[in-house]
């Protein structure tokens, strides 16, 4: 029997393109939710913010996310846990490894530039985990695309079927609310960028004459015609389908207005799956088991800048998480206790005393943890699916001031554990790597370094733009390729040795003069 705690539970990640709304859209959530009382932008005026999900300082310079944050509130009787992720691509693992930790996500696709490359990678993650996908069309208060043309571009570059679940009333000056066919009722709003507004009208039957004040007869019999088009070519929601990831639910609205938000919640939480069963190496774990587990999917260093502090974000699996109880950290094969742990309102923080499958906890950690450390009652279990990938850049760090060298190994070292890019150590000389996959990576690591570790570093450009984990059966036959290659060898956080190589060409040449050698483009070969 599951848990009626564990059924209240609705974990989900929100995924885009940069600039498509996510970070509206996750403040719309927690505004609807009760969690703010205003929403805004992210450069807004610190005296009445309550609570924003981009509370890094570069995130408010730049007015983009490059960090995931957690949020949780409660709505209609459910506990929502938001997972708002960085858009921008040269953070894409951080949002991979975020996919690890949901249970659903809902893709926001923007209605002016259509689907964008960014938004085709990240469904290709979710389609590895089967995750279940809901499509969010945002911006329809501007000049977009053709709602009709944006669904069939949507299926052809997805490659998934789709199920309108709400409709639009006309696009661009012209749009006038959404029309709910899951609940069949319609909600029109005058537009309010900040405060949740009372609907102007509230119908349930298409043909009520009260319409005809709000709506022209031509707007009324567009959406009807519309609502008739929609029926015949995508028919009703097969739940078993979207909760397979098969087929996504779509809705229309405009985050920043409040069109089509909470069509979008109420439905959300009816047909949102909650925790589920996960993989791990020994064996499946299932939600409903009474011992605990639960892993590591993202280290945050440095969240309050006043407190050296360093939080981890575990997810819980199976079994109830108690503060101050002692869980076993199966690679480290010790016992942990932990007497504040976290719940997260964005940055608002406070102490949880238990949680749930589904529920993301921030453990205070003085460096025990690493992405992907699992926590049980005692059983070895390690959970899949948090691999590492190939970054595309590579650059060697060079102290720019000597007298700073512990704090700068120190901020290096975290950083690199934060997953905010992929720290590689060559030996002689114990010579720092780091792997990202695009350049904004190193601007955040120099400023952070900066500003939290009081460190300065010059990144100098290798001619590396390949990495590949090589392992063998034969232990005598790795020790000889790492010591033939040296000096294209790194060693990653774990010390498992690396090939860098400066194209494929070389990496193709190495497999075929070392047979023996097994290359991997991600950690996750084991």
């Amino acid at each position: 029997m599951i848990h009626p705690e564990i059924e209240k539970r609705k974990t989900f990640a929100i995924i885009s393109h940069p600039d498509a709304g996510k970070t509206t859209l996750t403040e719309k959530f927690l505004l609807f939710g009760g969690a703010i009382n205003t929403a805004g932008a992210v450069k807004r005026n610190k005296a009445n913010q309550s609570s924003t999900s981009d509370f890094m300082e570069i995130e408010k310079q730049r007015g983009i996310s490059v960090a995931t944050s957690v949020m949780g509130f409660e709505y209609k009787d459910k506990r929502i846990n938001i997972l708002d992720t960085p858009g921008h691509k040269d953070f894409a693992e951080d949002t991979y490894r975020t996919l690890s930790a949901v249970d659903s996500v809902i893709l926001v696709v923007d209605c002016v530039k259509g689907v964008e490359e960014q938004t085709e990678k990240l469904m290709a993650v979710c389609r590895m985990r089967n995750t279940p996908v809901i499509i969010f069309i945002n911006k329809m208060d501007r000049e977009g695309k053709d709602a009709f043309d944006l669904l069939d571009e949507i299926e052809n570059k997805l490659n998934i079927s789709l199920c309108p679940l709400s409709w639009p009333i006309g696009q661009g000056h012209t749009f006038k609310g959404v029309y709910s066919i899951y609940n069949k009722h319609l909600n029109l709003f005058e537009p309010d960028k900040t405060k949740i507004a009372d609907p102007v009208i509230e119908v349930s039957d298409l043909n009520d004459p009260s319409l005809n004040n709000f709506l022209k007869p031509k707007e009324l019999e567009e959406l009807k015609s519309d609502l008739e088009l929609v029926d015949g070519v995508y028919g009703t929601l097969d739940q078993s389908m979207y909760t397979e990831g098969l087929l996504a639910p779509v809705f229309f609205g405009s985050a920043i207005n409040n069109f089509g938000i909470k069509e979008l919640l109420d439905t959300f939480i009816n047909i949102a799956p909650s925790p589920r069963s996960r993989e791990a190496e020994q064996r499946e774990v299932l939600v409903e088991e009474k011992n605990f587990s639960g892993f590591v999917f993202k280290i945050h260093a440095n969240l309050d800048p006043k407190h050296r502090d360093r939080i981890a974000f575990l997810r819980i699996c199976s079994g109830k998480f108690e503060r101050n109880k002692f869980y076993f950290h199966t690679r480290q094969g010790k016992k942990l206790k932990f007497s504040n742990p976290m719940d997260f309102m964005a940055n608002e923080k406070s102490i949880v005393e238990e949680a749930w499958p589904g529920d993301v906890v921030g453990l205070y950690d003085s460096g025990n943890f690493k992405i992907g450390d699992t926590l049980t009652e005692g059983e070895q279990l390690q959970f899949k699916g948090i691999p590492s990938f190939s970054p595309e850049i590579f650059k060697e760090v060079e102290n720019k001031d000597p007298l700073r060298t512990k704090q700068l190994e120190k901020g290096i070292q975290q950083l690199t554990e934060e997953g905010v890019a992929q720290l590689f150590t060559q030996q002689p000389g114990n010579r720092k790597i780091i792997g990202a996959v695009g350049e904004l990576q190193f601007e955040v690591i120099a400023f952070r370094l900066e500003h939290e570790y009081g460190a300065k570093a010059h990144f100098r450009m290798l001619s590396y733009s390949r990495s590949n984990w090589v392992t063998s059966t034969d232990k005598k036959k790795l020790e000889e390729f790492v010591k033939r290659k040296g000096q294209h060898i790194g060693q990653d956080k774990d010390g498992s040795p690396v090939f860098l190589a400066d194209n494929d060409f070389m990496i193709n040449m190495t497999k075929r003069d070392y047979p023996d050698i097994e290359f991997h483009k991600t950690s996750e070969f084991k």
